[in-house]
């Protein structure tokens, strides 16, 4: 029994973990709902449907396990398919994790992975990826060349998807590859970037102004709400955002380095990259 399989494989981060195994050798299976037809490593994966579980873990001795996306409680689900998937010989399971749980639940999900033989959490700090469309907030800096947020000055220490496929490839490329004991990883980029200095750097690598308005939380909830994030969701992460000031995201870790051998994108670097995605929409 050998190969990873992993879960959202179509995600910001499962499609560059997917890649990144591939180039390497790793045996994949693609895990998501609608999986592609010419894809031979693809498979129907859908955390509320128990039934397609067994057949995607099955054949696989690692697991890149991505909790159901804008759940609060993601137990229910991911629990019995833990319990699943040591029935049926999983020996490493590499969750991806926040830096700052949004889900109240989430705690208690990441302990139950540590506490399995293999298990490791990544908690991963802001993805760089939100400030690009389809995100609600690069679709508002596309549209409207704006960020509102609640996080006045307070720095998060972004980090590209792309590291952290990175790190998750290093861990799971085999079963050996955590070093030590260590069960939990911290991941961020190599520094913590308010968003007023996030739209300065937007703007003087696309030339595009980008300016910053303070919203309360409440309202940027609401904001969340009108862009299709479920209620419940929204206002765990405007609560998070209101938090940032707090100094609660501005961590800075080596693990990427460590982990991976080089160091984490800049954010100057992947805005070099995908200046072009906040192009002004076509009038």
């Amino acid at each position: 029994m050998t190969g990873v399989l992993v879960t959202g494989g179509t995600g910001k981060t499962g499609r560059e973990l997917v890649n990144l195994l591939r180039d390497s050798g790793v045996p994949v299976r693609v895990a998501s709902r609608n999986p592609a037809a010419d894809d031979p490593d693809a498979i129907r994966f859908d955390w509320t449907d128990p039934a397609t579980h067994p057949a995607a873990l099955n054949g696989h001795d690692r697991v890149f396990l991505v909790p159901p996306v804008q759940s609060v409680d993601p137990m229910p689900l991911v629990g019995p398919f833990l319990t699943e998937a040591q029935r049926l010989g999983v020996r490493k399971v590499v969750l991806l994790g926040s830096a700052i749980p949004l889900a109240p639940k989430a705690l208690d999900l990441a302990g139950q992975v540590e506490a399995q033989p293999g298990g490791v959490v990544l908690r991963a700090s802001g993805f760089m990826q939100n400030f690009v469309p389809p995100h609600p907030l690069g679709r508002r800096i596309r549209r409207d060349g704006e960020i509102r947020t609640a996080a006045g000055d307070g720095r998060v220490a972004w980090i590209d998807a792309r590291d952290i496929a990175a790190t998750a490839a290093a861990l799971l490329s085999d079963l050996d590859a955590v070093p030590g004991d260590q069960h939990d990883y911290l991941l961020t980029g190599p520094q913590a970037l308010s968003y007023p200095e996030a739209a300065a750097i937007i703007t003087a690598v696309t030339g595009r102004p980008v300016r910053v308005a303070h919203a309360g939380a409440d309202e940027q909830a609401a904001d969340l709400r009108a862009a299709g994030i479920p209620a419940e969701f929204a206002t765990i992460l405007a609560a998070a955002d209101a938090g940032v000031p707090a100094g609660r995201e501005d961590e800075l870790s080596t693990a990427v380095l460590a982990l991976t051998g080089r160091p984490p994108r800049t954010f100057t670097q992947f805005v070099q990259e995908h200046a072009a995605r906040w192009a002004t929409p076509a009038a």
